[in-house]
């Protein structure tokens, strides 16, 4: 299968790669250390869309039995989308910094894919919210779409990771 690079290589011990100007903020670890801790905060990220889904079900009114939500959920949704995105900025800038887009196994382009998916859903997302022209039932679909995007994601990568480097079924 066709690799898709990162203008760098990363060193073939693992080591990030070397050229001035890469900073990699919170997130210096390289190797199974950066795995360490990017599972976590994957699975905190797939945490947070859960919760994400469960409050805009709410405020949709699409949960049989509850009664409408205060006003403050929107503004709780609001704030969690907020967490979310910032938890995933520092995953997503290790990973493409150090990896790129690759292709060369199911799991990796599985994951790179979704990872591309992930930050085109949020753009979407933004952009209906922010639009006074686009219909606001789009608003529910790429919302429901940064929450799918988010899955593949944790089961390639997080859930890889804290599983012993195994996926079930890739």
């Amino acid at each position: 299968m066709p690799r898709c690079r990162w203008p760098y290589r990363r060193d073939p011990v693992g080591r990030p790669p070397r050229h001035p100007g890469l900073r990699l903020g919170p997130v210096r670890s390289h190797g199974t250390q950066a795995v360490d801790l990017k599972a976590p905060l994957g699975s905190a990220l797939w945490c947070l869309a859960l919760v994400q889904l469960g409050l805009a079900l709410w405020r949709y009114g699409r949960i049989p039995g509850l009664r409408p939500p205060p006003r403050r959920v929107r503004t709780v949704h609001r704030l969690i989308g907020l967490v979310a995105f910032l938890l995933s900025v520092p995953i997503a800038y290790r990973c493409v910094a150090a990896y790129g887009v690759e292709t060369t196994g199911t799991r990796v382009a599985l994951h790179s894919v979704s990872g591309c998916a992930l930050y085109g859903a949020f753009a979407a997302k933004v952009l209906v919210v922010r639009s006074r022209f686009l219909p606001g039932r789009l608003l529910p679909l790429v919302g429901g779409a940064l929450v799918c995007a988010i899955g593949p994601l944790r089961y390639t990568g997080a859930l890889w990771a804290l599983n012993g480097s195994d996926a079930p079924g890739l």
